[in-house]
């Protein structure tokens, strides 16, 4: 069935056409990835199909009473809301609580903010998981999102790939997220030069067939440029080349690839590092660090001992709020250890890219801001202009003699991480480095940092990213220790869904001691105080309240038991995001009776200890 369809469309910002004369469509059941650069028109192309922007030429039609949801990079709500108003649409409580879907997506995405607070008090990236819950939560026919991935942890868009997968609507997805692509997307779509070009399969899949018709539009202009050499090396490939389609072929990929030489010369990088960097680049000795300063804020590192060496490749993940930035922040210098030692080596020469984006001079040039630090740099084995390194962060042309005030923050971004490269650090501590870049310019940092050598921990929550660029994986697990994942972003999503990964926060909470009263804190006899926590019982009611009290142990065993199985299923399933999701909805009901139990428990051995 046919949802949406585009008939010559065409589209401009100003004097700038974003779309010409493009027809499409999308049918029931398709599942869609958007690509192409910052500015290319992915937006406007995904408005437009959505409805919420009229073309300049051109005919959209939808089918009758289609159910459209869209996703957008701006969160608008009214200020003094509450949170449960705007996601729930005014369901009644045991509507949305008897239902476990809704459920799921409230845990999952709204998990630690209080549905009864103001959405004027929600952060950022509370603001978007509460637009993306109230979405997800609807019933739609097509569902359309624009950067959903954004202010996501990498545990948060797993569940989101998998929710994502089973439904029934229509999906059509802007996202520079590689990994999420190939997991929820079966077509991809790039929007280059006002056209779309469409692929089928995910990211992975997109990129070796664009190759391939980037080998076959090259072989044809070889062949105009020598005709009669080029015709006979065309005719000694023989028939299967001559019938070659532009699709992605099994064959193809591997003839692209076999004389590839690896991303990085990994031997030769540490060679190179380690002369740059001498034996020593961190060494943390029983380090104890809060996020909040000394004794201040959640525990990030207990006593922890971690060995940073030249040349290592250090991807860092953790969920939201474990203290990653923190370990960067100790790293870098810019806050100190509440005890033990942080050795630094003597050669470090550093550079920290962090979440904010520092000041520069609005009334400079960009190509003056990157050389004022540096003109050329050496990367590898290759010098660098500052121009070259420009254009290849996406500054093309004019774009380099633009004004810094005029920047977006993306731009800025590039920008800012362009000038520390240029400055020539052998130690870079990144702090989500992806942020609003498109896949074009993440795919130039990505080869540009191939052919860096020295020693790079990076926190993102783009798992494509994080595998590409680091060689291995280290957990904050909320244990206060630096934990080495040799399994990477899976084993680290295997301990999530076994609740062995904890944020710092979360873990200090569950560490606290409860409250005692002070008429327990208090001295006295044994005997005199037990009499005192039975009096006004019976001698039958006692008998009752133990016994209830023994049933309730034995429940909160099995579904111990039941817990303990499912961790187990998930563990074995963590590749299988419908599996996955299942044995998800499974456990949290599975915790929320445990936690009703517990409850029960509590109450009656309080009668017990306390009347």
């Amino acid at each position: 069935m046919n949802l949406v369809n585009l008939e010559s469309v065409s589209h401009a910002f100003g004097l700038k056409p974003l779309l010409a004369d493009v027809s499409l469509g999308i049918e029931q059941g398709d599942r869609i990835g958007v690509v192409g650069r910052n500015g290319g028109g992915k937006t406007t192309l995904i408005s437009i199909i959505s409805g919420t922007l009229r073309p300049d030429s051109g005919r959209v039609t939808h089918t009758r009473n289609l159910r459209v949801g869209m996703l957008s990079q701006r969160d608008e709500f009214d200020p003094d809301m509450p949170v449960k108003d705007i996601v729930l649409a005014g369901r009644a409580e045991h509507e949305w609580a008897g239902d476990a879907a809704i459920r799921e997506i409230l845990a999952r995405l709204l998990g630690d903010v209080d549905l009864a607070s103001p959405a004027g008090a929600l952060s950022g990236g509370e603001r978007r998981r509460t637009a993306l819950a109230r979405l997800l939560i609807g019933e739609h026919d097509l569902i359309v999102l624009d950067e959903p991935t954004n202010h996501l942890d990498i545990e948060a868009i797993a569940w989101l790939a998998g929710h994502l997968s089973r439904r029934r609507s229509a999906l059509l997805v802007v996202t520079h997220d590689r990994w999420f692509l190939d997991a929820v997307a079966t077509r991809t779509w790039e929007v280059v030069d006002g056209t779309v070009e469409r692929y089928e399969g995910g990211y992975a899949a997109y990129v070796l067939a664009k190759a391939e018709r980037a080998r076959l539009a090259q072989a044809a202009e070889e062949r105009r440029q020598n005709l009669m050499r080029k015709e006979i090396a065309w005719l000694r490939r023989g028939p299967p080349a001559r019938t070659s389609k532009p699709k992605f072929r099994i064959n193809a990929a591997e003839a692209l690839i076999a004389n590839e030489p690896p991303a990085r010369e990994t031997v030769e990088l540490l060679n190179f590092a380690s002369a740059r960097l001498g034996k020593t680049v961190f060494d943390l000795e029983d380090v104890t660090l809060h996020a909040g300063g000394p004794g201040a804020g959640p525990l990030v590192l207990d006593h922890s001992t971690y060995q940073f060496g030249p040349g290592d490749r250090i991807g860092l993940i953790g969920v939201n709020g474990s203290g990653k930035s923190s370990v960067l922040r100790l790293l870098s210098g810019t806050v100190t250890e509440d005890s033990g030692r942080v050795v630094r080596g003597r050669t470090v020469r550093l550079a920290h890219l962090s979440q904010e984006l520092h000041d520069l001079d609005p009334s400079r040039r960009v190509l003056e801001t990157v050389e004022e630090v540096r003109k050329y740099v050496q990367v590898g084995k290759k010098e660098w202009s500052a121009s070259q390194l420009l254009e290849r962060l996406g500054f093309r042309g004019e774009a380099q003699w633009k004004v810094v005030g005029d920047l977006s923050g993306g731009e800025r971004r590039r920008l800012q991480l362009l000038r520390l490269i240029m400055d020539e650090p052998n130690v870079l501590l990144l702090d989500e480095p992806t942020n609003d870049l498109d896949i074009e310019t993440l795919t130039e940092l990505e080869d540009l940092l191939d052919g860096w050598a020295g020693t790079l921990v990076v926190v993102s929550h783009d798992r494509y990213f994080l595998e590409r660029v680091a060689d291995r994986c280290v957990a904050l697990l909320g244990d206060g220790r630096l934990s080495m994942l040799p399994g990477g972003v899976d084993e680290y999503l295997e301990r999530r869904a076994s609740g062995t990964a904890l944020s710092a926060r979360a873990a200090a909470s569950s560490a606290a001691p409860a409250a005692v009263p002070a008429e327990q804190r208090q001295g006295g006899d044994g005997q005199g105080a037990d009499q005192a926590a039975t009096a006004g019982l019976s001698a039958k009611e006692l008998r009752e309240l133990r016994k209830e009290l023994n049933r309730l142990e034995r429940q909160l065993d099995k579904l111990g038991e039941r817990e303990a199985a499912l961790h187990a299923d998930m563990a074995g399933a963590a590749g299988d995001f419908t599996r996955l999701a299942a044995l998800d909805t499974d456990l949290r009901e599975v915790g929320a009776q445990k936690e009703t139990v517990e409850l029960e428990w509590m109450e009656l051995a309080e009668r017990l200890e306390g009347q």
